[in-house]
This record gives C-alpha cells, structure tokens and sequence, in this order.
C-alpha cells in the first residue's frame, strides 16, 4: 500500500447534489419566466415503505426546485388497466413534462408493459426502451439516473476515462448495463461482471474505476482493489446491527482507494438530483 492513497478522497453526493439543485433550481426559475413550470408526475401502487420514502423525496426535490408535482397513489388492488389509463392521461397531459412510476409494481401489474406504456419523451426514469436504444446508440434521450449521478460524480473528481479500465459489478437493466455504456461513450475499456464471473478479484484488480451494484454487502473488500483506484459504491443494504451500507467494504477499501463514494450520501442523493435533471431538460425541449 502507498501511503499516497492511506485516505481516499471521499466523493459527497450530497454536497454535489446541492450544486446541480441549484443550478436546476436557476433554470426552472428561467423557464417559468416563459410561462413553463417543470412538472413530474409520481405513481405509487401499493403501500410499500421504502417506495412511500422514496416518492416522497422525490417529490420535496421535485417542490423545492420550483417544479410542479402531481403525486398519484393508488390501492395495491389498481387494475392493470386503470394503470395504463392514467399513464396515457398524463402522457397528453400538457403541464406534465415526466412521468415516473415507483417500483416495484404488485405482481399482477406487468412492469414491462407499465414502463412501455409511457411517452418516451416524459420517461425521465430513463427505463423505456427507446431511452435505452438511444443511450446504447448515441442518440439523445434520457439516461437512467443512478447511473447517470454516477458519471456526474466523476466528472465532479476530473477523472478522465479515455482508456481507463472500469469494471462494472452488476448487469441489471436499471444500474450495470446503462453504466457500462455510458462509461464506453466516455471511451473508457469497460468489463461487465455478474453473478457467474469466475474470477471477481482476478478482474477488479484491473481496474482504474470499479462500480459495485449488486445489492449484496462486501462484494468488494480491500485486497479486491488496485491502489489508486477510484470506487463508487451504489449498494444499500443493512449492516449487522441495522444500520444503511453499500455492497463495498468502505473502511478496508478507503485505504487503497483513491477516491470513494460513503453510503449513505454518495451515490444515492445523486439519484433524485438526475431524475430533476432529466424532467427540467424534458421542460426544456418543450420550450424550443
């Protein structure tokens, strides 16, 4: 270990958060100026805790910048058919520029078939599949937001990727795969490991950039990490006595490391801060 990398710089989300909030929160100011107000619609089926947490930040952030929020929730019992209704409401709904439904779904509602059922031009979630064909070809379109916080947390640290080896941990359609394309448009070598990778250490220990997002606790410890490395962790789980941590074994790991994210307050802050990105630049678009 160098002594160079004994403390990794810690990346704040939650201080960057505030910066992209306000530089949001200025440029809805200027749209209302021409008679726009930002407006997102938020669906919650059901009564699941962390989805009621999670709606609701998003509708204080939402709030907060000026924005104009609809929160619509529903019995767990809504019909499929009710869903897809409302969903069309609002897709010709001209004071709504994006519309997010909170997963997941009860079982009887087909997810797939909701997500598709949105506008493309409001699917500020980034999840439809247009969106994804326009990230993996380069076309404009809205980038998922986890991932999307996450480029904006490296570009906060002036990483340049270009020919950097970055090691995605996780192949889901929400976080690891838009990751791994947003990191190859940056043109940086890009290695996607999943649950049936043989050798996980063999491949982080390549990398200049490991992203974890897995949902499972010391995915990734110290002696998995190149040093020097930078590492964002979009984990969230609970520790053995309770309390929030990532997949990424944080005090080991801030050792090698160059430069960290904290859970809390690294990535997931960034989340709700690019969904307010994506429906300001869905206002935006309108206003042209």
């Amino acid at each position: 270990m160098t002594e160079a990398f004994l403390s990794a710089r810690i990346i704040d989300g939650v201080a960057l958060s505030q910066t992209l909030r306000a530089d949001v929160a200025a440029r809805a100011h200027a749209l209302k100026a021409r008679g726009i107000t930002p407006g997102l619609a938020v669906i919650l089926v059901g009564d699941n805790p962390a989805s009621q947490v999670y709606v609701r930040n998003k509708v204080k952030g939402c709030l907060d910048c000026g924005f104009h929020s609809v929160l619509d929730q529903h019995e767990a019992t809504l019909s499929e058919a009710a869903l897809l209704a409302r969903i069309d409401a609002l897709n010709h709904d001209p004071a709504i520029h994006g519309i997010l439904v909170q997963l997941p779904l009860p079982a009887h509602i087909d997810a797939a078939k909701v997500i598709e059922a949105i506008s493309p031009a409001k699917d500020v979630d980034g999840f439809h599949v247009a969106s994804a064909g326009a990230l993996m070809t380069g076309m404009p379109g809205f980038w998922p937001c986890t991932p999307y916080g996450c480029m904006k947390m490296l570009e906060s640290i002036h990483f340049d990727l270009r020919g950097k080896h970055a090691v995605v941990i996780g192949r889901s359609n929400i976080v690891g795969k838009p990751m791994a394309l947003m990191l190859l448009q940056k043109n940086a070598t890009v290695t996607i490991c999943h649950s049936a990778t043989k050798d996980l250490k063999a491949m982080t220990l390549q990398a200049d950039l490991i992203v974890a997002a897995v949902g499972k606790r010391n995915v990734l410890t110290a002696d998995m990490v190149k040093p020097g490395a930078v590492v964002l962790d979009v984990g969230m789980n609970r520790n053995d006595a309770g309390k929030l941590c990532g997949d990424v074994d944080f005090e080991g790991v801030r050792q090698v490391a160059s430069a960290i994210t904290p859970v809390p307050g690294g990535v997931g802050p960034m989340t709700i801060t690019m969904l307010l990105v994506n429906t300001l630049e869905a206002a935006e678009r309108t206003a042209r």
